[in-house]
């Protein structure tokens, strides 16, 4: 049974909501799906706005307006935890409990995998070395390699996207979202790499500039949820789950975990709950997603209306047109956010690739037949005589 271990101290009815008989509707609160259930049909909604193949303009947003979709539950959960702390299938149930949408951690499908669906890892074998695909079953085979810096740097573009993914889901469909980690927590990965001398300090002076010109755009969560996993007990649960390139790789250390451990309790718990509601437990032999949910549904959210109370700051939107701002950027302009990332930094050798050698990578993936149109555009894609735009996401990050 998973205990808890800090929380931020809140009032709560001591009869779980129910006062003199009566269900308290906790409009300030998360409500999980017990507590749902009890209180029968709620109002109605307006319909979650196609924000994927929509753009959300100033005209549109005069009849649309952002929090009219809105409920106890638009938030935004981050799960976090150590590796193999069971972080996927919590998230996954607790999504499922409070009704929203699970975000399984970000990886290096998303820059890999194209949007006509081929995975640019099978030309590896066809081009330069410096060139090729790196992603987490290589940093745990060879975590010493002279890409891991840019994987790292990858990775943490990965997470960033995928949280604008969230809040574009979140602001456009009322729709709270559950994410496995975060862009706010992944500096721990790399502060264990360069303990363990896995990549440079010039990689970590170019990940800090680009974290900085980036990070604060974003809207920081609502909630963060860290699974607590002794260092030996994640060593076991490594162990018991088998996965080769993690049981025969030499990355994930014991040196390495405590970094990273440290870095999670030292840094960013430290920092994150100046902003968010904080929730820690003991996960070391598991626990029950029902408690954490009793626990959840005795936050008040809205609490904080101070205007220089830090907590929940970026969510205290006063005017209707300041969410409508927020709505747009993340519905339209993702592109322009992700084009935050180039910088240019020429003094990092191994962040630098030949140009010869990025010549041949390029030819042998774009002469495969498969990326010789763009997607929709191909020979046997249908409409193209009626089509005057492209697909609202067909950028390659």
């Amino acid at each position: 049974m998973a205990t808890l271990i800090r929380t931020t101290l809140v009032k709560f009815s001591p009869q779980g909501g129910k006062i003199a008989g009566c269900t308290v509707v906790q409009n300030r609160t998360i409500m999980g799906k017990t507590f749902r259930e009890t209180l029968g049909p709620r109002p109605p909604k307006p319909p979650p706005f196609d924000y994927e193949n929509k753009c959300y303009g100033w005209l549109r947003s005069i009849v649309d307006r952002t929090t009219h979709r809105f409920d106890e539950n638009s938030k935004v959960v981050v799960v976090e935890g150590p590796v193999a702390a069971g972080k996927t299938k919590f998230a996954a149930s607790l999504a499922e409990d409070l009704g929203m949408k699970h975000f399984p951690e970000a990886n290096m499908d998303i820059h890999y995998v194209r949007p006509n669906g081929i995975d640019i890892r099978m030309f590896d074998k066809d081009i330069p070395e410096d060139t090729r695909t790196f992603d987490h079953v290589n940093f745990n085979l060879s975590p010493n390699h002279r890409l891991a810096g840019n994987f790292q740097i990858m990775m943490y573009i990965a997470r960033y996207s995928q949280y604008i993914d969230a809040l574009a889901h979140l602001l456009n469909t009322g729709q709270g979202v559950v994410l496995e980690r975060s862009p706010y927590s992944d500096f721990v990965f790399l502060e264990a790499m360069v303990s363990q001398n896995y990549i440079s300090k010039g990689v970590k002076s170019v990940y800090y500039e680009l974290r900085a010109n980036t990070i604060e755009d974003l809207m920081r969560p609502h909630l963060v949820i860290y699974l607590d996993v002794p260092v030996d007990k994640v060593q076991e649960a490594i162990k018991k789950r088998c996965l080769k390139h993690e049981a025969e790789g030499k990355a994930l250390t014991k040196p390495f975990l405590n970094e990273i451990e440290h870095q999670y309790k030292n840094k960013y718990l430290r920092d994150i709950s100046t902003h968010a509601e904080l929730l820690v437990y003991d996960w070391s032999g598991g626990g029950d997603v029902e408690v954490v949910v009793e626990d959840i549904e005795r936050l008040n959210f809205e609490q904080y209306t101070h205007r220089e109370e830090p907590k929940m700051k970026d969510w205290r939107l006063p005017r209707e047109m300041e969410w409508a701002d927020k709505r747009m950027l993340y519905t339209n302009y993702k592109n322009y956010l992700m084009n935050l990332f180039n910088i240019p930094r020429y003094d990092v050798p191994e962040l630098i690739t030949d140009a010869d050698d990025g010549y041949k990578r390029d030819k042998v993936i774009y002469d495969h037949p498969a990326f010789h149109f763009i997607e929709g555009y191909g020979k046997n894609d249908a409409g193209q005589l009626f089509k005057n735009k492209l697909p609202k996401y067909t950028e390659y990050i």
